[in-house]
């Protein structure tokens, strides 16, 4: 029996200082399209992935948590961790410290300076699980390609991550992974992570992440506009009711009833 796992395992919230959506919409936008798992991978800062990867059962969809940490070589994920590696130390110490934890560490937009993706000199004898071998924010394939060489010269398993701001990004890229001996309903965050770190991994980068869903990105406009729609009435009312409380207390106190 083989399992076929598709995940965009680089994704983020507005909990990230460049993103736009709240994690609620990000998982349902992975459901759409037929994704089984999305990491959310905010910007040193891991609250609302934790919060995700809670919730993603609720929509069909595995639950990793994760996080894109700033260390003093570039960036890096750490994926299947529920709390921040430390910021600014080197890429090597970061990997291992996510790597003692039971996580899996994957260098994202290698390179890409303007992007903070670390150079190749400093990636040397960082040994990280994986390598972003198509991010589907590259302006060119230059550096995609480049980072897939990397990751073939030196044994690493190579993944593909959208690197979405914005719900309708979500899944441009992704990664599918071929699981051995495990059923969809004994899947979990752990199996999946291992089936990375071993290198059952193929890339995707197709605009569209499965032939069928094409239909679904335009949803996500339509799903954002509900969203906010039935936020902001929740937030209204939900200030009404304390401007209704606020003025109840008001009248209480300048009442003799108070005194």
């Amino acid at each position: 029996m083989s399992l076929t796992v598709r995940i965009d395992p680089h994704v983020h919230s507005d909990a990230s200082y460049d993103g736009t959506d709240p994690v609620e919409l990000l998982l349902e936008q992975a459901a759409e399209i037929g994704l089984d798992a999305v990491v959310v991978t905010d910007h040193d800062v891991i609250h609302e992935s934790v919060r995700a990867a809670e919730l993603a059962p609720q929509y069909g969809l595995v639950g990793i948590p994760g996080v894109e940490v700033s260390t003093a070589d570039g960036h890096l994920l750490a994926l299947g961790i529920e709390e921040m590696p430390p910021r600014r130390a080197s890429m090597a110490e970061t990997a291992a410290w996510v790597r003692e934890r039971g996580g899996t560490s994957i260098v994202p937009h290698p390179f890409q300076r303007s992007r903070h993706g670390v150079r190749k000199r400093r990636l040397q004898g960082v040994e990280p699980d994986a390598i972003e071998v198509y991010n589907s924010w590259a302006f060119t394939g230059w550096k995609n390609r480049r980072a897939r060489r990397y990751a073939e010269a030196y044994g690493y398993p190579g993944v593909a991550g959208s690197d979405a701001h914005k719900v309708g990004y979500v899944g441009r890229a992704y990664t599918e992974i071929g699981i051995d001996g495990v059923s969809r309903a004994e899947l979990t965050a752990d199996v999946i992570l291992s089936a990375i770190s071993d290198g059952a991994t193929h890339v995707e980068g197709r605009r569209t992440p499965i032939p069928t869903s094409a239909r679904h990105y335009a949803g996500a406009g339509a799903r954002k506009s509900s969203f906010y729609a039935k936020y902001g009435a929740y937030r209204s009312g939900a200030l009404a009711k304390m401007g209704a409380l606020s003025a109840a207390r008001t009248l209480y106190r300048v009442s003799p009833l108070s005194q």
